[in-house]
């Protein structure tokens, strides 16, 4: 049954709790993210759904459920939501040495020289800053930042349209095909299956592994395997040990230097195919920042990663580069 309209202001804040109980369906994440009370969250609620005259959750569903209207009204409101985060953050888009506190999330791909580089220049060039960094998964880094616990990240580009975060491309990072070096079977007598070197992948739920997999199957390729890691210096070690062969990005193979002597890197056989890494930010996250971090993360990668690989892969080149 309608509820009787009350005439007056909608509340940013109130529509901005409905969004994060909308997602996440409970109470206790909107309180848990906000700040606020479980009693106050309720009650600016059910000051929303007073104002608009309809009820937007069945309140007798646990975890709580959207009704019909509330799932309209939650379309209409999240570009809406989008459009003043990020004028927000346009607005107050001052110097970086005022910031007070930052949120970093990446993936493991650069922990071992850049992110440890990029900490340090960030407490110097903020110096009232406090920050906390996370490392994680590409999908665990973005599903946290869509959930508002980080405010920037350095992850691998997803597929799917990121429609409540900003991304700024950084670096094409192409698969390659690492072997042992003391292999004696051919390329493509490997990668095709036809050699008795079984694959060593990503496990399946990273998505470095589905993309893997897609190309796989794009080119006809099954290849018989005996290892799943989530861990490219594990695999790096595995391949280097001559128990197998892997598909991994020029990047990750920088990171595996203890290894690289017993280890050979090709160019994927056919149709060469890459990933996207972006610098991907929620709305409300300062452009200053952002600015800065992407500077310094261009900086760091051309120096510790491809200016090597330029010199001592010259195939790599025109593969293997930042993204203007």
């Amino acid at each position: 049954m309608p509820r009787p309209f009350a005439s007056k202001d909608l509340s940013l804040k109130s529509l901005e709790l409905f969004q994060i109980c909308a997602k996440n369906g409970s109470l206790q994440a909107a309180s848990l993210e906000s700040g606020l009370s479980i009693s106050t969250v309720s009650h600016h609620l059910r000051n929303l759904e007073d104002n608009l005259g309809v009820e937007l959750f069945n309140h007798a569903r646990r975890p709580m459920v959207l009704t019909p209207k509330g799932k309209a009204f939650l379309r209409n409101i999240d570009d809406a939501l989008f459009s003043i985060r990020k004028a927000k953050a346009e607005a107050s888009a001052g110097s970086v040495t005022e910031a007070s506190y930052l949120r970093l999330g990446t993936i493991e791909d650069f922990d071992s020289d850049i992110i440890p580089e990029l900490a340090v220049f960030l407490s110097d060039s903020m110096p009232t800053c406090d920050f906390m960094y996370q490392t994680g998964s590409s999908h665990d880094v973005i599903e946290m930042l869509r959930n508002r616990q980080l405010d920037l990240g350095i992850t691998t580009e997803p597929t799917e349209r990121l429609i409540d975060l900003q991304d700024r491309p950084l670096l094409r990072d192409p698969f390659v095909v690492v072997l042992p070096r003391v292999s004696e079977q051919s390329l493509s007598d490997i990668v095709e299956g036809r050699a008795k070197l079984p694959f060593l992948r990503f496990s399946g739920n990273l998505m470095i592994a589905r993309q893997i997999e897609s190309q796989l199957r794009r080119i006809g390729v099954s290849s018989p395997h005996r290892f799943e890691c989530s861990n490219n210096q594990t695999l790096m070690a595995m391949v280097a040990a001559g128990a197998g062969w892997t598909i991994t990005t020029p990047l990750l193979f920088s990171r595996a230097k203890r290894f690289q002597p017993k280890l050979r890197m090709h160019r994927f056989p056919g149709k060469s195919f890459s990933r996207t890494l972006a610098i991907v930010s929620t709305p409300d996250c300062s452009r200053s920042v952002i600015e800065l971090v992407d500077s310094k993360m261009r900086s760091l990668i051309s120096d510790y990663a491809i200016t090597p690989f330029h010199q001592s892969t010259p195939w790599l080149v025109d593969s293997f580069k930042l993204i203007a």
